[in-house]
């Protein structure tokens, strides 16, 4: 007798019209994060609850293997014994969206977070959804104003680009993801703040974004402090409520702080159910995961909106050859480099820009554009190549004309790089003083 089973899982559907309550299980082994049940035969990403000698706590399904099924807590696992009962969790599935969402901030699972009451939403959307055909995206063919001059001049962004921000630990990437919320004229914001200091998520709110911008943003905050499976849902869920804006024909600006904790929590969670390590502790996964959350941002299709996206990348130890840091430049649209040296020294934002490069820039400015910001690139590069010769007061003036003139332009070139925390230079502005800047230094 052939298996049911054995069927594809739309045949099997079409012939069972109701298919069968899966019967409750029970807790057989609780290991690290996981926790092993049998008798539940649940997919994988179904929701359960685990009844402990405390209440009730949810749990997801991760994995499975023979009879054993894999659950992950979404919150602290206390009070479960041995035969705790494992019940599946029958809800609508998908993530509740709608425009009820602006102004809000919610938890990995879409849940308010601010004490304002129940959020107003539209529709369920499925937080995973099939790849977007490539063909169908428009492309990228207008520059976004981020209202950082040191991106709007030298490594402008295109909307429905997707760029990575490399750094190292304080050396600010969540201030500069705040300058670009500000300054933006997307017309939602949305941002991640994912496996980070908890009483960032509460300044961001409150210092950083202003009443009226908290009116356009959406908050999705999942710290460092909870579960594995709450910082992944963290990243999934923003990039869905992005996704939701975009597919009603909006500009959205997307902040995802940070894909290097998605990829840890996606660690964390393939090594509890014994997935391999391959790469420095990172089990195969966590490259298989990156691409599919990144991939989702970008241009809609026609009549739709885009999605323009920047992710914090961290580089343990300044190390840009870090493997998250390594596969996230394989498959972002650019990055911007961080530089602690700057940072050290008072220069913020503190943006390397002979290590950031904008790959899309060359499609969305005019020659002009592009001719000026590689004259002001060609230049300071010269003085931080020589900068050594110059400080030990080696090098005689006169003995080269390069650096010569990038003597003489370093502090207007420092000047134009350098901007406040709470100053907006729009994107105008900023071609304006790249313009003037790049006159006064020649042909070269």
């Amino acid at each position: 007798m052939t298996n049911p089973w054995h069927r594809s899982f739309e045949g099997l559907l079409a012939q069972v019209p109701n298919p069968p309550v899966v019967a409750a299980g029970k807790l057989v082994r609780g290991i690290g994060l996981t926790l092993e049940a049998v008798g539940c035969q649940l997919p994988v990403g179904s929701q359960c609850m685990v009844q402990t000698i405390e209440g009730e706590i949810e749990a997801e399904v991760v994995g499975f293997g023979d009879d054993i099924t894999y659950l992950m807590p979404t919150e602290a696992v206390r009070g479960i014994v041995p035969g705790s009962r494992v019940m599946p969790l029958n809800r609508d599935s998908g993530l509740a969206v709608g425009m009820g969402l602006l102004g809000r901030v919610v938890d990995g699972n879409g849940q308010p977070l601010d004490g304002l009451g129940a959020i107003v939403t539209d529709a369920r959307v499925p937080t995973i959804k099939p790849p977007m055909n490539p063909l169908i995206r428009r492309p990228i063919s207008h520059p976004m104003d981020v209202g950082v001059r040191a991106i709007n001049a030298l490594n402008t962004v295109g909307v429905g680009q997707r760029m990575g921000l490399f750094a190292g630990s304080g050396v600010g990437k969540s201030v500069l993801l705040g300058m670009m919320t500000r300054g933006s004229q997307a017309d939602v914001v949305v941002v991640g703040l994912v496996g980070e200091r908890g009483r960032e998520v509460k300044e961001f709110i409150h210092d950083i974004l202003t009443e009226e911008e908290r009116q356009k943003a959406v908050v999705v905050a999942a710290p460092a402090d909870t579960s594995p499976l709450m910082r992944l849902k963290g990243c999934e869920t923003a990039v869905t409520i992005a996704e939701y804006f975009r597919d009603q024909g909006m500009n959205v600006l997307l902040l995802i702080d940070s894909l290097t904790r998605y990829a840890m929590a996606q660690r964390e969670i393939a090594l509890a159910v014994g997935e391999p390590p391959a790469t420095k502790g990172y089990p195969p996964s966590v490259f298989a995961r990156l691409p599919a959350l990144v991939e989702r941002a970008g241009n809609g299709g026609e009549g739709q909106g885009s999605i323009t996206a920047f992710y914090t990348v961290l580089t343990e130890g300044d190390d840009l050859q870090d493997p998250i840091a390594d596969a996230a430049r394989a498959i972002l649209d650019g990055h911007v480099v961080l530089s602690r040296k700057l940072a050290d020294s008072g220069h913020y934002p503190a943006i390397d820009i002979e290590a950031s490069i904008s790959r899309v820039m060359p499609h969305v400015v005019s020659d002009e554009h592009l001719n000026q910001a590689r004259r002001i690139r060609q230049v300071y590069s010269t003085y931080q190549q020589n900068r050594d010769l110059i400080s030990i007061g080696a090098y005689s003036k006169g003995s080269d004309p390069r650096i010569d003139l990038s003597i003489r332009a370093e502090p207007a070139i420092n000047a134009f790089l350098q901007q406040g925390f709470r100053q907006v230079l729009p994107y105008d502005e900023s071609l304006e003083g790249m313009s003037a800047l790049a006159n006064g230094l020649g042909n070269g």
